[in-house]
């Protein structure tokens, strides 16, 4: 008798190991799901959230054979788009030549100031009268006329020192058990 006769021995053999099998099935799936279950859920829902977050990225991102299309642009718009770029270069570099003009002209202005005041202090010096004190009016006179503010000079309050005048935390002193040490200078002992 061969194999494949198709018989009637065949039939009944077959239909047993089948029912069998499934029984087999069943039992290891049953205990599979009663030993990993939540795992296998968890895993599951993992999957199927990840699968949505990429189909998502993929659909939201252009694919390269429609761009094609979109990248033939009129020669008309890319040729305004240029000129735009170019004016906003020049008004660009217009304002920094600007910035850059009223620098200098502040720098004169000072230099000029400073000669004055050298000058000033020359002459001074020449008449045989103490240029030092001169400079310090010469330069309160400036600072009084750069500035706006009020025209009265605030007096400082007489203000006590916080603490007495003998304590000093950095000399290691006034109590306290931790004090620093700087450790050895030269090479460490042993070995």
């Amino acid at each position: 008798m061969e194999l494949g006769d198709g018989g009637p021995a065949a039939g009944p053999g077959t239909a047993a190991l089948g029912r069998g099998g499934f029984e087999v099935l069943q039992h290891t799936a049953s205990s599979l799901l009663s030993s990993y279950g939540w795992y296998i859920l968890l895993a599951a829902v993992a999957i199927y959230l990840l699968i949505q977050k990429v189909s998502q990225s993929l659909a939201a991102r252009p694919s390269s054979r429609p761009g094609a299309a979109d990248a033939v642009v009129e020669p008309d718009v890319v040729v305004r788009r240029q000129e735009a770029l170019a004016a906003a270069r020049l008004r660009m570099q217009e304002e920094l030549n600007a910035q850059a003009e009223r620098y200098k002209e502040k720098q004169r202005q000072l230099e000029e100031e400073k000669r004055r005041q050298k000058i000033a202090m020359w002459e001074s010096m020449q008449e045989g009268k103490s240029y030092k004190g001169n400079l310090k009016l010469n330069q309160q006179e400036v600072e009084s006329g750069a500035s706006t503010s009020s025209a009265v000079p605030k007096s400082k309050p007489n203000k006590k020192p916080l603490r007495g005048g003998g304590y000093n935390p950095l000399s290691g002193e006034g109590g306290g058990t931790c004090s620093w040490r700087p450790g050895r200078r030269g090479p460490s002992a042993g070995g």
